[in-house]
C-alpha cells in the first residue's frame, strides 16, 4: 500500500460499508465523532457540509467549530465516493474493494487511521475507540 494512503479492512459487505460512508447520519457518528454531516442529494455536483465540532482529538474550544462546505466529485455505488473543498484545497476519495471476503476501505490520503478505525468499529459493531 502506497504510504500516502490510510487503508483498513472490514470484516463485512460493501454495500454495508458503502452506507457507513454516505448516509451522512451515520458518517456523524463515526467520522470525527460530535461533528456532524450533511449529505443531502449523493449525486456528482451536489454539495455536502461538515462541521468540526471540539473534541480531545482537535484544538478547538468549547463554543468554536470549523463548517466546510465540500462539492461531490464521484460517486460509484459500493466503489468510489470521493468530494473536495476548494477553500481549504482539499480531495477526499474513499474506494472499497473486496479482499478475501471483507472490504477494504482505502482513503486516498494518509493521517486518518484513527477514522477508519472508528468506521471499522462501527460497521462491526463494536464501540468507537476514537470517540
Amino acid at each position: 500500500m502506497n504510504s500516502d494512503t490510510s487503508s483498513i479492512l472490514i470484516d463485512a459487505d460493501r454495500e454495508t460499508v458503502w452506507d457507513a460512508i454516505t448516509n451522512d447520519e451515520k458518517f456523524s457518528v463515526w467520522y470525527a465523532p460530535g461533528s456532524k454531516w450533511s449529505i443531502p442529494k449523493l449525486e456528482v455536483g451536489e454539495k455536502a457540509a461538515f462541521t468540526l465540532m471540539p473534541s480531545k482529538h482537535n484544538n478547538l474550544k468549547d463554543g468554536e467549530s470549523i463548517p466546510m462546505s465540500f462539492e461531490i466529485k464521484e460517486v460509484i455505488p459500493n466503489q468510489v465516493f470521493s468530494f473536495s473543498s476548494k477553500e481549504d484545497d482539499i480531495f477526499f476519495s474513499y474506494k472499497l474493494s473486496i479482499q478475501s471476503g471483507k472490504t477494504q476501505v482505502t482513503l486516498n490520503m494518509e493521517g486518518f487511521d484513527h477514522s477508519l478505525e472508528n468506521l471499522k468499529a462501527f460497521v462491526e459493531g463494536e464501540e468507537l475507540p476514537y470517540s
